[in-house]
């Protein structure tokens, strides 16, 4: 076979083809390979979203572990409920008892001459009846002597019958008349004698202290 040359330009454009068309079939190849590698996810980017999804564990009745079953949870209190046993606390604990004020004790007095003077004087300042203690005393020497139970039998009032007695010899009559509230009902007891004398005094010379013989 006789052998020919192509003209140098023919062999350029020869080469310049097949260049082209390698060329093409690369860079289709190329395309192909960068559409794989875009469509498919790497392992590195998948692996994150493998990650977490956490696996959750499940009971043995196949619920999730974290819940309870129905049957388990607890049952709300009725609040009736709430409220009775409530009130049955309060009635059942039991309330201090209020103590009680201490009354005050009453005066005590001396059974005697100085106690019965000192107990009228307290009754005649809360019935606004004057006297002093000294005014009552020496009243009660010159009349009985501080004998309570004495009775004067010859002047006067002894004639007519009612007879002067007591510590400061009081008649009858005039202990009726001017006996005080709260003393005994009765003439020879010593506070109850001299509260009625300091009283009938008051009326007819302003006060027992103004009293310096019989009266």
């Amino acid at each position: 076979m006789p052998s020919f040359t192509l003209p140098r330009t023919a062999r350029i454009t020869r080469i310049t083809r097949t260049h082209k068309v390698a060329t093409a079939v690369l860079v289709a190849a190329g395309a192909t390979t960068a559409l794989a590698v875009t469509a498919e996810p790497s392992t590195a980017q998948a692996a994150p979203a493998h990650a977490s999804a956490a696996v959750k564990p499940v009971s043995v009745n196949g619920l999730p572990a974290t819940a309870k079953a129905k049957g388990d949870a607890p049952k709300a209190e009725h609040p009736a409920i709430k409220s009775v046993a409530a009130q049955v606390k309060v009635k059942a604990a039991p309330k201090a008892a209020p103590k009680a004020a201490k009354k005050a004790e009453p005066k005590r007095y001396a059974n005697n001459l100085d106690g019965w003077i000192r107990q009228s004087l307290d009754i005649m300042k809360s019935k606004g009846i004057p006297g002093s203690y000294d005014g009552l005393h020496r009243n009660i020497i010159r009349e009985s002597s501080g004998n309570p139970n004495a009775v004067n039998d010859w002047d006067i009032n002894a004639i007519n019958g009612i007879p002067s007695k007591g510590l400061l010899q009081v008649i009858q009559p005039t202990f009726d008349t001017y006996h005080v509230k709260g003393t005994a009902n009765k003439l020879t007891d010593p506070v109850a004698n001299i509260t009625a004398a300091a009283n009938y005094a008051a009326d007819r010379y302003g006060s027992i202290d103004n009293v310096n013989s019989a009266y």
